[in-house]
């Protein structure tokens, strides 16, 4: 039985929807390492989301998308050190 989101407090509502941005900001910046710049970006945004979306009872979901940003960090430094080697 899922619980209605409905009947939560604003906060608890709030703070879940954050959760679920982090994880989708995360798996988004996997694809998006490919432009390091932007991947950096969505991939720092999703940690963000994820640091607040904590506060709430869904803390697991925030901190799985707390780890896929790190790696979506990892991808675009990666790749932005390859496209730094292909130029030289």
């Amino acid at each position: 039985m899922e619980p209605d989101y409905g009947k939560l407090d604003p906060e608890e509502r709030t703070n879940k929807f954050l959760s679920i941005i982090s994880v989708t900001l995360g798996l988004f910046s996997l694809c998006a390492g490919l432009i390091p710049i932007f991947g950096m970006v969505v991939s720092f945004a999703g940690i963000g989301f994820g640091i607040f979306g904590r506060r709430s009872e869904s803390k697991r979901l925030a901190t799985i998308g707390i780890v896929i940003s790190v790696i979506g960090i990892v991808v675009s430094l990666v790749y932005a050190y390859l496209l730094y080697l292909q130029k030289q």
